[in-house]
């Protein structure tokens, strides 16, 4: 091919293309954009006005103030999760083991 040739196919290609406007966002398309940017605008709003509302602490303000049990607990406070464990320690365990002194008759092996 030559250059003559190659300014043809260019000039012969440039001619067969599509108006201007398409594939380029229009007016409906700003539009979208606008509404979805208040509608983001309207859902920040909404939410800072209920993380306003929430209080500070959920703690109730008529609890009473946690006394230790022991002295120990004042120097040394208890991790977090002991209470749980202490309250399983203490109570009854509700999987027991196999007893030897079961009454059930011997199985037959054989």
């Amino acid at each position: 091919m030559t250059a003559g040739s190659v300014g043809v196919v260019v000039r012969a290609a440039a001619g067969d293309q599509l108006p201007e406007d398409v594939g380029k966002a229009g007016p409906l398309g700003l539009l979208l954009i606008v509404l979805l940017l208040i509608a983001v605008a309207l859902l920040v709003r909404s939410m800072t006005t209920h993380l306003k509302r929430i209080p500070r602490s959920f703690d109730p303000e008529d609890a009473s103030p946690d006394i230790p049990d022991t002295p120990a607990e004042l120097v040394d406070p208890p991790q977090p999760g002991q209470n749980v464990l202490d309250t399983l320690r203490r109570a009854p365990r509700a999987i027991e083991g196999p007893r030897d002194d079961d009454d059930r008759p011997e199985s037959p092996k054989g």
